[in-house]
């Protein structure tokens, strides 16, 4: 850098002599010899408002009207008295490291064409940078604000880094355009923070950021992602309208006052992992996928989400918290208009529930929640899970197996024993073609009996609120996994087995009535052809002939049924078929038909009377089971 009029011999740094100590002679002349757009090095210098209003008076550019200065170095100066940088307009690199303003510092409708830097400065009055325009890279590293901080509308055409910068006032930020990266790492808000409908062009960093008071960001936009992962807000967090092009992080993030948090929409994920909110509070979110992993609700919440895939894995719920479908899209502060969705059009506004494994969800209560997906392993106290509204299962496939005359009944599972029939199915492609689900690669494989306790659990919890369709589907899962534990006695698997046969666990209606009519069948053709006597007994009177007076005694036998006799065809009659179902329909209900039978029939109807009841009741039962209210 050249030597200005007037301090040619001094060293780079020695310019707080040459405004302060020359004569007003020699002062006058360096600030003649200053044009628009000229270097300027003054670090370190110790400004009044009269001494800076001189220097910027000197390099006014007629064609503009305000000051111009090509690159401008400040660092260390002090500003006794109002800094006033207002339309100055910076053509090179500004530096202000280290400077120390003691009253107003106006920056704003200035305009940084290079670098501009404030790194460790401290602004002791009010900053206004409203409406300023940084081309180049925009540094306020460690600075500190005592006052209110003003970036309205202030435009960073690049990187704008504020990280570890405390501001002991309101930062404002309305409307402000930040094109590159915006880095508020640590930074340090101890009033409001308001980023109401700022626009974020690059990633959002607010990682460790420490937000004492409210903090705003209604209507912000961001672009790439949001990063705010161990943020503390101490006030209220608001993120009305605001929206997410990228991913939202909040990991690890501190909410102790917010009562709402969204509603923002996100195309791609927003993590609250290992988030905390202290209080009653109200989220409001539409995103492919929403991260709840180790999320600690230390009060009452609500959770209305739209389009998500949503995780609980190790989520904490001190309190009752309800999730549930947002069908209609959010409304935005004006009711006119709702919240922009447009990059999760291709989406369904239902919620997917992935996973609560690890969590305690006796506090938790879903809503029209898609748990077709969903792993309920490591879950505790799920008897105490309250699934309310329509919420979804799985399902077991459907249509037929073309190597047998096999189809599966449709019933609600879980997504577990899609996973343990894939595993153990002896060609797990097929078996996945077929429609049972693959497991991931960190899904734990189970057993048996540890899926039979999942669904006795939450066969309770479907239970208690008189879903008894599902429970009952569950009670069969149940069934089914008891089944198949090869822990298990083998008398009662056995036992399982034929109750699964006949009637399907006493849920299965059709199955039921078709073993009764089979055996009401079989019961049939062997009362015509050995149950029924060739001919009907008749009753023979026999006595003795006695004196006349006397009493004559009479005795009344019926002679025993004679088996029938010739080819089986020839016993194939419609009246033997009319007598052999008379008798087989009151085997049914437990009558006997009084009909005479060989000791074949009379066998036959004896185990007719003892299998075909059951097997009706089998079939009244599972129809019960479908209609219970």
């Amino acid at each position: 850098m050249t030597d200005p009029v007037g301090c040619r011999g001094m060293r780079v740094g020695d310019h707080t002599d040459c405004l302060t100590h020359l004569e007003e002679a020699d002062r006058a002349a360096y600030l003649a010899a200053l044009l628009p757009g000229s270097d300027i090095d003054h670090r370190g210098t110790p400004f009044t408002t009269e001494l800076l209003d001189q220097l910027l008076a000197a390099l006014h550019d007629p064609a503009t009207g305000q000051p111009h200065l090509n690159d401008a170095s400040f660092d260390g100066a002090s500003f006794s008295g109002v800094a006033n940088f207002v339309q100055a307009s910076f053509s090179g690199n500004a530096s202000f490291d280290g400077a120390f303003f003691s009253d107003v510092a106006f920056f704003g409708w200035a305009s940084f064409s290079g670098n501009a830097a404030f790194y460790g400065a401290s602004f002791s009055g009010v900053a206004f940078f409203s409406q300023a325009s940084f081309s180049g890279v925009a540094q306020f590293v460690q600075a500190s604000f005592s006052r209110d901080a003003h970036f309205d509308e202030a435009s960073f055409s690049r990187d704008a880094r504020f990280g570890e910068v405390s501001f002991s006032r309101d930062a404002r930020f309305s409307k402000a355009s930040l094109s590159g990266a915006a880095g508020f790492l640590e930074a340090s808000f101890s009033g409001d923070a308001r980023f109401n409908e700022v626009s974020f062009s690059g990633d959002a960093w607010f990682g460790d950021a420490s937000f004492s008071r409210d903090a705003y960001f209604d209507g912000a936009s961001f672009s790439g992602d949001g990063y705010f992962d161990g943020a503390s807000f101490s006030g209220d967090a608001r993120f009305g309208d605001a929206s997410f092009s990228g991913d939202a992080r909040f990991d690890e993030t501190r909410f102790e006052a917010a009562s709402r948090f969204g509603p923002l929409a996100c195309s791609q994920r927003v993590v609250l992992d290992g988030a905390l909110f202290q209080q009653p509070v109200t989220v409001e979110i539409a995103a492919r996928q929403v991260g709840c992993a180790r999320t600690r609700w230390a009060s009452t919440a609500t959770l209305h989400l739209r389009h998500a895939e949503l995780d609980l894995r190790d989520a904490i719920f001190e309190c009752p918290v309800l999730i549930s479908t947002r069908l209609l899209p959010f409304p935005r502060s004006r009711p006119t208009l709702s919240l922009p969705e447009t990059e999760l059009s291709d989406l369904k506004p239902g919620v997917r529930l992935t996973s609560v494994g690890g969590a305690d969800v006796a506090h938790l209560a879903l809503h029209d929640i898609d748990l077709s997906k969903c792993r309920f392993a490591g879950a505790i106290h799920l008897d105490q899970l309250k699934v309310d509204g329509w919420c979804t299962f799985a399902t077991t496939p459907t249509g037929w197996d073309l190597r047998f005359p096999w189809r599966w009944s449709r019933r609600s599972t879980l997504t577990e024993e899609h996973h343990w029939r894939t595993r153990t199915a002896r060609h797990p492609d097929r078996a996945t073609v077929l429609g049972w689900s693959s497991p991931p690669q960190d899904a734990p494989e189970l057993k048996p009996a540890a899926v039979a306790v999942l669904y006795r659990q939450l066969r309770k919890s479907l239970e208690d609120g008189k879903n008894e369709p599902d429970a009952a589907d569950f009670y069969y899962g149940e069934c089914e996994m008891r089944r198949h534990d090869t822990t298990r006695p083998w008398g009662e698997r056995t036992l399982l087995s034929l109750y699964w046969a006949m009637s399907g666990y006493g849920l299965r209606a059709t199955r039921a009535l078709i073993w009764l009519g089979a055996a009401m069948a079989v019961t049939i053709a062997v009362m015509m052809l050995w149950g029924l006597p060739a001919d009907a007994p008749k009753p023979t009177t026999t006595g003795r002939q006695v004196a006349v007076g006397q009493e004559i005694v009479l005795t009344t036998d019926t002679l025993d049924p004679v088996n029938p006799t010739g080819p089986l065809a020839g016993r194939v009659s419609s009246e033997r078929f009319e007598k052999s179902l008379r008798v087989v329909i009151n085997s049914v209900v437990f009558r006997s038909s009084g009909q005479d039978l060989t000791t074949t029939g009379t066998y036959t109807e004896m185990v007719s009377r003892l299998a075909e009841p059951v097997l009706l009741g089998m079939a009244v039962l599972a129809v019960r089971s479908r209609v219970k209210r």
